[in-house]
């Protein structure tokens, strides 16, 4: 397709075209209403004229008989720029004024006509028209007066002619206009559609131009630009969860093959068999429980979780995390408490008291006091869990005495498969905080990790106030 092809095909030419047409409408009906009103007083004050001028020599008649009559037109006839004056008798012949010629039949017809004359004191044989009035006289005389419409129809000229100009500037500037609008269009359309090429080409960090108008064009770009943010960076994070699968994945992988090889090949009794088997089955565990966090993750960052969102007892929440992991915090070495205020908030109940799972799991496993050189502990043995509404947010919080989490390895520590502990050597799968903050941003909310001065504290925070898009979803999927 041409060029010019594809600017007349644009949605801002064909707009133009529409509001160029209904502006030439309008411009031309008010011309139109204008020359319509002008010729409609320049005749009303015609008539007015020869009406009040009938008058006057009406009564000069009566008063003064034919030959007055004849007297006061011959002298208003030699006026300059007097109106049109005609007496005949009876049989039609001029007795006096100052036409020459009519249009055959006028006199004969009493009241008021347009025709053509031509005065008695032109040499030229071009003809004028004019608005007359005819009336009869007693004992059978006719008068007729008259104006020349030359005048109506000069201005009436000059309307029509200003009416084609204003049509054809109109037209000139309107087109101009859209042409230069559609250009404009075009050219931003184009660079978007030259990103969205590269972009399916494969180099997601092209981003779409924004001007700084401020325009629709420009909020759309804007719109488009986080839209694409959050692709690269979901597309980032698939890439990475990918890689992490199968560096992580790899490893308990091959020790359920080497297991299952090294039971075959050194044969052995009924208990190495079964000792053999009970490791498979901690290994497959270990792979499920990875992969039912893989997919917990998902659901959350999909939002298909939204689906079950109801009302409930934070505080209750927090109380059975608590007693769930104390036997497990006290084998550690540890005390676990609680501190929760009632309040209802309305979520996930499964996914934020997973998430919450997770950060007392982090706590126990990670959240025991180093010991000095001395042998003591640099801090308390206690793990706090804090369910409190601060504003219109409601905060579930773990607070341990730990060694915590450097601030610049903070945001790292969120992302999938990531495991600060260089050595490994506490189980895990490293998704644990990453599973929390995808529950925690499904939510409307955020995962924030503090420092404990020592240890560290995890913040999961949620609205008090539901998301409309939340609540919508529980009326529309009711539990």
């Amino acid at each position: 397709m041409t060029a010019f092809g594809k600017l007349i095909r644009t949605t801002a030419f064909r707009l133009t075209l529409v509001y160029l047409f209904l502006f030439a409408l309008f411009a031309a009906s008010l011309l139109g209403y204008f020359a319509w009103n002008t010729r409609r007083m320049i005749t009303d004050q015609i008539t007015e004229t020869v009406e009040s001028e009938l008058v006057e020599l009406t009564d000069q008649y009566n008063h003064g008989g034919i030959r007055g009559l004849v007297y006061a037109i011959e002298n208003r006839a030699l006026r300059p720029g007097a109106n049109l004056y005609l007496v005949t008798t009876p049989q039609g012949q001029a007795v006096a004024g100052n036409v020459g010629s009519l249009q055959p039949g006028v006199m004969d017809k009493p009241g008021w006509a347009e025709t053509f004359y031509r005065r008695l004191d032109e040499t030229d044989t071009r003809s004028h028209f004019a608005l007359v009035r005819v009336a009869q006289l007693p004992g059978g005389f006719r008068l007729l007066i008259g104006r020349d419409l030359e005048e109506r129809r000069r201005l009436f000229g000059i309307v029509a002619k200003a009416a084609q100009w204003s049509v054809v500037i109109v037209l000139l500037l309107g087109l101009g206009g859209g042409v230069f609008v559609a250009r404009r269009v075009l050219y931003r359309i184009d660079a978007m559609t030259g990103t969205t090429q590269r972009i399916m080409a494969g180099d997601l960090s092209e981003r779409v131009p924004v001007g700084r108008s401020g325009d629709e064009l420009d909020r759309l770009a804007e719109h488009l630009n986080a839209m694409l943010d959050r692709i690269e960076a979901l597309m980032a994070g698939l890439k990475e969860v990918s890689d992490n699968i199968a560096h992580d994945l790899k490893t308990p992988l091959t020790r359920l093959r080497n297991r299952a090889e090294e039971a075959l090949a050194l044969g052995g009794n009924e208990t190495e068999y079964r000792a053999a088997l009970e490791g498979t089955i901690d290994e497959s565990d270990s792979l499920i429980r990875t992969f039912n966090a893989l997919l917990m993750i998902a659901r959350a960052e999909s939002g298909q979780a939204r689906d079950n969102m109801v009302d409930f007892d934070a505080a209750e929440v927090a109380h059975g995390i608590q007693e769930l992991y104390e036997p497990l915090a006290e084998d550690r070495g540890l005390t676990l408490s609680v501190t929760a205020q009632p309040a209802t908030v309305h979520g996930n109940r499964e996914l934020i008291s997973q998430a919450l799972a997770n950060l007392v799991e982090n706590a126990i496993k990670y959240g025991k006091p180093v010991e000095g050189q001395n042998g003591r502990q640099t801090g308390p043995s206690d793990i706090l869990i804090e369910a409190r509404p601060d504003g219109g947010n409601f905060h579930f919080s773990v607070t341990d005495h730990g060694p915590g989490i450097p601030a610049a390895d903070r945001a790292r520590a969120m992302e999938r498969f990531v495991r600060l502990e260089a050595s490994r050597t506490q189980p895990g799968s490293g998704l644990g905080l990453s599973l929390a903050s995808a529950v925690a941003t499904l939510h409307g909310g955020e995962l924030q990790l503090a420092d404990a001065d020592p240890g560290l504290r995890a913040i999961l925070s949620v609205p008090l106030v539901p998301l409309a898009s939340t609540r919508r979803g529980v009326e529309q999927h009711p539990t």
